[in-house]
C-alpha cells in the first residue's frame, strides 16, 4: 500500500505544482472565449465550469482507465509508475494545450490545430486519421458496456439488444445541441463513475490488501510481453491518449474564461489518472489472489470480469450495481462524444455550418453507416473485437504524437518552454514506432530489431526538429 499511496499523492501534487507551471507557460488572459463570441446554440454554448469538468472527465474516461489499467496491472507496479509520470508530464500537458489552443483559435478541431502548426499536408492526413479513430471509438465502446448491462437484465435483453439501444443514444447525442442530452445526463454519469472510484479507493484502505511494493521488483509476473512498449499502449487513457485531444476542443467551445483551462483540461486528466491508479492497484490484488486465468473455464480474465468481480465483492450488491453503472457510463459517454467530434471535424474540413439539423444529417448519415460497418465486423467473432481494439490502441497513441509535436511548434513560435511538450513527443514517437514493429498486428519483428528501429525513428524526429528550430530562430518570423 505504500507504493500506491505515494503514487496517489504524487498525482495530487502534480496537479497543483506542475499543472500550475504549465498554466503559467500558456498564460491565460481575459480575452473573450469562442463560447461567448461564436455562440450558435448547438456546439458553441457557455456552460457552468463544474458541468464542463464532468463532461470532459467522462469524454476522456472511456474503457481505458478501467480495462486498460487492469490489463496494464499484469505488468506489476511498473503500471503505477507509468500512470503517474505519464499523467503529470505527458497526458495532462497534451490535454491542456489541445484545449487551450482550441480556445485561442476559435474552437478549432484537432486536425485544424495540427495543420496550423505542422502544415496543410499533415492537416489532411490528420483529418482522415482522426475520423478513422473516432469511428473506431464509436464502435469499440459499444459492445463492452452492452455486455455488462446484459449481465444485470433479463435474458431477452441480451448484449445485441443493448447495442441497439446504445447506438440509438449515440445518434441523438451526436445530432442534438450539446446542452440537451450531454449537458443534462453527464453529471449523473460522472457521479456514478466517481462513486465507483471512491468506493474502490476506500475499500483499498479499509481492506488493506497486501499490494506489491515497487522496491520488491517491477517485473512482469503475469505478462510475458515486454513492458516497453506494450504497457505504454495498454494503459493509454490513464496516462496519455490521443483521443483526448479530439475531445478537448468540444469543451473549449463551452468555456467562459481561459483561466478554467487548468481545472478542466489538466484537472480532468489527473482525475482520470487517479481512477486508473485505483483500478491498477485493485487489479494487482485480484491477480495475486486469482491469477490471470479462470480455473473453471481456462480463459484469461477480461477487464470486464475483473471489474465486475471487484465491484460486487468489495462494494456489496447495491454498491456493486452502482459501480458497474459507472463503468458502463465511461465508455458510452466517450463513444457518443467521439461521433460528435467526428461530425465537427468533418464540418470544419468541409466548411459546413452546423446550425441546421439538415446540415448535421448530411455528415452524420455516412458517419453512422461506417460506424455500424465496423461494429458488425467486430462482432463477427471474438477475434474481430480484439483486432479492432488493437488498431484503435495504436491509432490512439499515434494521434498523441502528432498533437504533441504541434504543441511543441506552438511553444517554440511563442517563445515559451517547449521542452514540456518536446520530451513527451519524443517518448511517444519511440513508443508508437516500436509498437508497430513488435506487435502481432504490426510487423512482428524481433524485440531487439524493433527497439533499434524505434530508436532510429526518434533520432530522425529529433534531428528534424533541431534543423527546423535553427531555421525558425534564425528567421525570427514567429519569435
Amino acid at each position: 500500500m505504500i507504493t500506491f499511496s505515494i503514487a496517489l499523492l504524487a498525482l495530487v501534487v502534480g496537479y497543483w505544482v506542475y499543472g500550475a507551471y504549465v498554466n503559467r507557460i500558456f498564460g491565460p488572459d481575459d480575452r473573450k472565449t469562442p463560447a461567448l463570441t461564436m455562440a450558435d446554440g448547438v456546439d458553441y454554448i457557455p456552460l457552468p465550469t463544474w458541468k464542463i469538468f464532468m463532461i470532459q472527465f467522462l469524454n476522456i474516461a472511456g474503457l481505458g482507465p478501467i480495462f486498460g489499467a487492469i490489463m496494464g496491472a499484469q505488468f506489476g507496479t511498473a503500471s503505477y509508475l507509468w500512470i503517474v509520470l505519464g499523467t503529470i508530464f505527458a497526458g495532462a500537458v497534451h490535454d491542456f494545450f489541445s484545449g487551450a489552443l482550441s480556445i485561442r483559435e476559435g474552437g478549432e478541431s484537432l486536425p485544424e490545430i495540427v495543420g496550423r502548426y505542422l502544415g496543410t499536408t499533415t492537416k489532411k492526413v490528420m483529418g482522415v486519421f482522426t475520423m478513422i479513430l473516432m469511428i473506431l471509438v464509436g464502435a469499440v465502446f459499444v459492445s463492452g458496456p452492452a455486455e455488462l448491462i446484459a449481465g444485470m437484465t433479463p435474458d431477452w435483453m441480451d448484449a445485441y439488444f443493448w447495442i441497439i439501444v446504445i447506438f440509438v443514444y449515440y445518434i441523438l447525442a451526436t445530432m442534438l445541441p450539446v446542452d440537451k442530452i450531454i449537458g443534462k445526463i453527464y453529471p449523473l454519469f460522472a457521479a456514478a463513475l466517481l462513486f465507483m472510484a471512491i468506493g474502490i479507493l476506500v475499500v483499498l484502505y479499509v481492506k488493506h490488501p497486501a499490494l506489491p511494493e515497487m522496491w520488491n521488483g517491477m517485473g512482469t509476473k503475469y505478462e510475458t510481453n515486454p513492458i516497453f512498449p506494450m504497457m505504454f499502449i495498454s494503459i493509454a487513457c490513464g496516462a496519455i491518449s490521443g483521443f483526448h485531444a479530439t475531445q478537448s476542443p468540444l469543451m473549449a467551445r463551452c468555456l467562459k474564461h481561459e483561466k478554467h483551462c487548468r481545472p478542466i483540461f489538466y484537472g480532468a486528466m489527473v482525475a482520470e489518472g487517479v481512477v486508473a491508479l485505483i483500478w491498477a492497484a485493485a487489479a494487482t490484488y485480484f491477480f495475486q489472489e486469482n491469477g490471470v486465468v479462470d480455473q473453471v473455464t481456462g480463459r484469461a480474465f477480461s477487464g470486464a470480469a475483473v471489474a465486475t468481480h471487484l465491484s460486487k465483492e468489495w462494494l456489496g450488491a447495491v454498491g456493486g450495481v452502482l459501480a458497474i453503472l459507472g463503468i458502463v457510463a465511461a465508455p458510452i459517454t466517450s463513444g457518443d462524444t467521439a461521433l460528435r467530434s467526428a461530425r465537427l471535424i468533418a464540418a470544419d474540413f468541409l466548411h459546413i455550418d452546423q446550425r441546421k439539423i439538415s446540415k448535421r444529417l448530411l455528415i452524420c448519415i455516412p458517419l453512422f453507416l461506417l460506424t455500424v460497418g465496423v461494429l458488425v465486423y467486430s462482432l463477427r467473432d471474438a477475434n474481430g473485437f480484439k483486432i479492432i481494439w488493437r488498431y484503435f490502441a495504436w491509432c490512439n497513441q499515434t494521434l498523441s504524437v502528432f498533437t504533441l509535436w504541434a504543441i511543441t511548434v506552438y511553444l517554440v513560435r511563442h517563445r515559451k518552454n517547449f521542452y514540456v511538450a518536446l520530451l513527451p513527443a519524443l517518448l511517444m514517437t519511440l513508443v508508437c514506432s516500436t509498437y508497430i514493429c513488435i506487435a502481432p498486428e504490426g510487423l512482428s519483428l524481433p524485440q531487439n530489431v524493433a527497439y533499434v528501429i524505434g530508436a532510429i525513428c526518434v533520432i530522425i524526429a529529433f534531428v528534424w526538429f533541431i534543423r527546423w528550430y535553427r531555421t525558425e530562430t534564425r528567421n525570427g518570423d514567429h519569435l
